[in-house]
C-alpha cells in the first residue's frame, strides 16, 4: 500500500466495510465528536471578532488546495520586486483561537492531527473554526500569519519575516484549476509566478542535494455511490505549490535555530550503508547507477510508469523512514536536518491540521519581533514531540488500515481470479513479496514461488478480508 492517498470525504461508508472500520477505530481510539464543553469553547472563540491591527487585506491571496476542502490553512500572493520576487504567505492563526490549558487545547493536544477517510475527517479542531472561523475562506477577513519572503532572481530566500495581520482571499482555486490555468496561458501574474519560482525553488533542491520521491499516491474515489482506488500522479503545480510552504518551514527553522528556541521536522541523512544497499538493489534490478550520480540525482532519473523504476522508487522509500520532531530551547540540536530536504526545517504551514505548527508559528513570530516567546508555548516544547509522534503513528496505521480495508472491498468478489502486477518488494525473511497491480490500484503480499524485484508475476488473489482488510495473492506457477 501506499503510504500516502487522498480521500473524497463526507460520504457514507458502503455496508461490508462498516463493521471494519468500527473495528480499525476502536483499535486505534480514533476520537469521535468533540465533547460539548470543547464544541461550546471553540463556538465562543469563533464568535470573537477581534482582528490583528495590520490590515493586509489589500493583497491579493489565493488559496490552492484539492477541490471540495474547506479547512484551509494557507494562501498565497507572489509578486516581482526588482530582479526578484516577494513571496506572502498568509498562515490560520490558531492561537487567536486557542487557549492555553483550556478544554480545547487540552483536546487538540489528544488528537494531535486531523484524520482523514473516505467517509469523513476527524478533525483536530471543532469545524466552526477549521472549516470556519480560522480557515482560510474566500471573501471574508480572517486573522492570520503573515509570512512575507524576499527571493533573489535566483529563487533564494534573502529575508524572512511573519507578523499576525488580517487578511482576504480572493479566490479559492484547485490544483487541477491552477494546472488548466497554467497550462492553456489564462493564469494570472500570481499564479505565473508560482510556476516560475517553484520551478527555481526545485533546482535549488537539486543544488543542495534535496530529493522527492515521485511514486504514484493510491487515491480512493467515490463514484455514485461506490468506493474505488486508483492510482493517481501529483500535478505539477502541487509541487511548485508545495515549494513555498517547504521554503516557509526552512525559513521558520533558520529563525529557531537563530533564537535558540523552537521545533523542528527532522529526518537522519541518509547513511552511506543505505545508500550502498540501494545501489545493490539497483544493479539487481538491471538499472544502471554509474559511481558519479548521487542518490538524488539518480533518483531524478526514475521513471514511476516503467515497472523496474518503480520497484527501485519503493526501495528507495527505506531512506525515508525515521522522521520526527525534535524540540529544543537554548543549544541548538545535534542532528537539525531534514535529510529529505538537506536542510533545517520545520512544520508551520498547517495549524488548522498540525497541533505542531501552532507551536511554531508562535516562537516564530515572537522571535520576528524581537520579543520573548509565549510562556505556553515554550514549556510545552518539551512535550511536544512526543505527543505529536504519537499523533502521526495513529494518522499513519488509520490511513494503511483505511487502504487495507478498500482494498479488500475492490477484491471481494474476485477471490480465484488471475492478475498481473509487479514485484515491488522482496522479504526474504518471510519469502512473500509486494505485488502492486495497475487496475484495480491495490498493492498487496503475495506468497509462492522465489521472487525477483521488479520482474512482472501473474499471481491468484486467495484472500480479501473486509473485517481485517488483510488480502493476500499466491504466485501462479510458472
Amino acid at each position: 500500500m501506499s503510504p500516502s492517498a487522498v480521500y473524497s470525504s463526507g460520504r457514507t461508508a458502503p455496508e461490508p466495510l462498516r463493521p471494519g472500520l468500527r473495528r480499525l477505530r476502536g483499535e486505534l481510539n480514533v476520537p469521535d465528536a468533540f465533547p460539548a464543553s470543547v464544541e461550546a469553547e471553540a463556538a465562543a472563540s469563533a464568535r470573537d471578532t477581534s482582528l490583528p491591527v495590520r490590515d493586509a487585506t489589500d493583497i491579493p491571496l489565493v488559496t490552492i488546495d484539492p477541490p471540495g476542502s474547506t479547512d484551509l490553512d494557507q494562501a498565497l500572493f507572489i509578486a516581482r520586486e526588482g530582479e526578484g520576487y516577494r513571496v506572502v504567505y498568509a498562515i490560520a492563526d490558531l492561537e487567536r483561537f486557542v487557549t492555553p490549558g483550556s478544554a480545547l487545547d487540552a483536546e487538540v493536544h489528544a488528537r494531535g492531527v486531523t484524520l482523514y477517510a473516505p467517509d469523513g475527517r476527524v478533525p483536530l479542531h471543532p469545524t466552526v473554526l477549521s472549516e470556519g472561523a480560522a480557515s482560510l475562506l474566500p471573501d471574508v477577513e480572517r486573522p492570520a500569519l503573515l509570512w512575507e519572503h524576499t527571493l533573489d532572481a535566483e529563487g533564494r530566500t534573502t529575508a524572512s519575516r511573519v507578523e499576525p495581520a488580517r487578511v482576504r482571499s480572493r479566490a479559492q482555486l484547485s490544483y487541477e484549476q491552477v494546472q488548466a490555468s497554467l497550462d492553456d496561458g489564462t493564469a494570472d501574474e500570481t499564479l505565473m509566478l508560482l510556476r516560475e519560482v517553484g520551478l527555481k525553488r526545485e533546482a535549488l533542491e537539486r543544488d543542495r542535494g534535496g530529493v522527492s520521491l515521485q511514486i504514484p499516491e493510491q487515491e480512493v474515489e467515490v463514484i455514485d455511490g461506490r468506493w474505488a482506488l486508483r492510482f493517481r500522479a501529483t500535478l505539477l503545480v502541487e509541487g511548485w505549490n508545495a515549494q513555498i510552504s517547504l521554503l516557509t518551514g526552512m525559513a521558520a527553522a533558520e529563525l529557531m535555530l537563530r533564537g535558540g528556541v523552537g521545533i523542528l521536522r527532522t529526518l537522519p541523512p541518509a547513511r552511506p550503508a543505505d545508500v550502498a544497499r540501494l545501489r545493490r538493489v539497483a544493479s539487481a534490478l538491471g538499472i544502471r547507477w554509474s559511481a558519479s550520480l548521487s542518490y538524488p540525482e539518480f533518483v531524478r532519473t526514475l521513471d514511476p510508469a516503467c515497472p523496474r523504476d518503480l520497484a527501485m522508487l519503493n526501495a528507495c522509500t527505506t531512506l525515508f523512514r525515521g522522521a520526527g520532531y525534535v524540540a529544543f530551547d537554548g543549544a541548538s540540536p545535534q542532528q537539525p536536518l531534514h535529510g529529505a530536504m538537506n536542510a533545517p526545517y520545520a512544520h508551520c504551514t498547517a495549524p488548522l491540521r498540525r497541533l505542531a505548527d501552532r507551536y511554531a508559528n508562535a516562537v516564530c513570530v515572537a522571535l520576528s519581533a524581537g520579543a520573548p516567546v509565549p510562556a505556553w508555548a515554550r514549556s510545552g516544547l518539551a512535550a511536544l514531540p512526543g505527543v505529536m509522534g504519537k499523533a502521526t503513528q495513529r494518522s499513519n496505521a488509520y490511513e494503511r488500515g483505511i487502504l487495507s480495508l478498500v482494498e479488500a472491498l475492490v477484491l471481494d468478489t474476485r477471490r480465484d481470479e488471475e492478475f498481473v502486477g509487479t514485484v515491488v518488494e522482496v522479504n526474504e525473511k518471510s519469502g512473500r513479496a509486494e505485488l502492486q497491480l495497475a487496475d484495480p490500484a491495490v498493492s498487496a503480499p503475495m506468497e509462492g514461488e522465489p521472487h525477483v524485484l521488479g520482474e512482472q508475476a501473474a499471481a491468484r488473489l486467495v484472500e480479501a478480508d473486509l473485517l481485517t482488510g488483510a488480502v493476500l495473492f499466491a504466485r501462479e506457477s510458472q
